[in-house]
């Protein structure tokens, strides 16, 4: 793979590329990407979807959309940092027009959307939606699909949903949000369809980055942005570069701060937590400037900025001192993995899924979130069939007014039904699926 080709500023849905060259300066196209999707349906509804505690009462517990801000924002850095070192390594880039200012715009605009595919109640949603088609009433179809389709139901996959929404046509809006293809391609973390499962212990290969429906879609990205493929048998290829840092951003704000957030909710106490926190920010902690903060909040947000300062240095070097591997794809782990701070990172994940993602007040509400999820399914997906089959209830031509216009076209088979409306119920927030649910089953009018 080759950065010139990696940096594509053509947009999804053009005929002709974008030089670097000719960019505004005052907004350039990858700054343009993050705009498009801040101001997006799907961005705004991540502010009432689960990250750490589902429907948190407090006010200060984060949410998918703060998280993925913040993701973002250590995204910005990581790029900014990295493509400093890289235009010095390729002056051509320099010719070009190309910025580090450029590395951190992508990092950041693939960072801010790394989780906009994700369903309601966090991944439990997306267990939920696989279980309803894998043992559920779902089950029935699959002798109806193909095993790769069936396969993109009962594994479903956030990362693959929102794929589905950056680059999904509809009618009047061709190309989704019209990206560039340098974020989409950092965007793909997983860039494989759903089979084989884990065909290898290649990083690429832990999950899978797009459905069958947007096959199409994937191989056009690929193929502008020359990312090297993996396997002539199946659809498989190598990361785009750029999507290790997008990684390492959303490891990094996820194990430090979902663990400020169990402290901060009293779930991990706090002499314990800070004695981790400590053990990782060692060198850079300023003891006299720590011991003056009176308050614990005080104390676990100077321990998290350090921590997180600690962990982009560590990510950024190993990119760089591993830049020829990851562009040949033979780079097979995560940025901090076999890290020299591995031992205290997961001491802290450990901690973490013990005392807060495994709590009982997750628990409850994941389990709650099973239900909620796999009834929607059952209704909305049995109208949509129904409709389509000429066997519509009157209930069931009720229930179809419930579902967005949108949801209702481009549904000639089995597969793009079912799909439409799994992309319908990942696209709801916690709160609006309660309320749906509260309504199908007659308990709210």
């Amino acid at each position: 793979m080759n950065w010139e080709q990696l940096l594509s500023l053509k947009r999804f849905g053009d005929t002709e590329k974008r030089p670097r060259i000719a960019q505004d300066e005052t907004r350039l196209g990858f700054d343009v990407d993050f705009d498009r999707i801040i101001f997006s349906e799907a961005f705004r509804s991540l502010q009432d979807k689960t990250q750490v505690i589902p429907l948190s009462e407090t006010d200060f517990v984060h949410t998918r959309l703060t998280h993925s801000l913040e993701v973002s924002v250590v995204g910005r850095t990581l790029g900014r940092r990295v493509g400093k070192i890289l235009l010095e390594r390729h002056p051509n880039l320099v010719d070009l027009g190309y910025t580090f200012n450029d590395f951190g715009a992508i990092v950041a605009a693939a960072s801010v959307m790394h989780d906009i595919g994700n369903p309601p109640f966090g991944h439990s949603g997306e267990k939920a939606i696989g279980e309803y088609f894998k043992t559920g009433n779902g089950a029935k179809f699959k002798d109806q699909l193909s095993p790769k389709e069936y396969q993109d139901l009962i594994d479903f996959e956030g990362n693959a949903n929102g794929f589905k929404i950056l680059t999904e046509n509809r009618e009047g809006i061709s190309g989704g949000l019209r990206l560039s293809y340098a974020t989409l391609g950092a965007f793909l973390k997983y860039p494989k369809e759903s089979l084989p499962k884990k065909p290898t212990s290649h990083i690429v290969d832990k999950k899978y980055g797009f459905f069958q429906s947007e096959k199409e879609a994937f191989l056009d990205v690929v193929q502008e942005l020359q990312m090297s493929q993996k396997s002539s048998e199946n659809i498989s290829f190598f990361r785009h570069p750029l999507a290790y840092l997008v990684e390492a951003a959303d490891d990094i704000c996820y194990t430090i701060i979902d663990f400020e957030d169990g402290i901060n909710l009293g779930l991990i106490e706090e002499e314990f937590a800070l004695e981790y926190l400590i053990k990782l920010v060692k060198d850079t902690i300023d003891i006299k400037k720590y011991h003056s903060l009176q308050h614990k909040k005080d104390r676990v947000s100077y321990l998290r900025a350090l921590a997180i300062g600690v962990l982009i240095n560590e990510a950024v070097a190993i990119f760089l001192a591993n830049e020829a591997k990851i562009l040949s794809g033979e780079f097979e782990r995560s940025l901090l993995d076999k890290c020299q701070f591995e031992a205290q990172i997961n001491d802290i994940i450990k901690i973490s899924v013990a005392k807060i993602y495994q709590s009982k007040e997750v628990i409850e509400k994941e389990v709650a979130g099973y239900r909620i999820i796999g009834d929607l399914l059952d209704v909305f997906i049995t109208a949509l069939n129904n409709d389509y089959n000429g066997t519509a209830s009157n209930y069931d031509y009720l229930i179809l007014k419930m579902i967005p216009d949108e949801y209702k076209s481009n549904i000639a088979t089995i597969y793009q039904r079912i799909m439409s409306i799994c992309s319908y119920i990942a696209g709801m927030s916690d709160g609006f699926a309660i309320r749906i649910h509260k309504k199908l089953t007659g308990n709210s009018i």
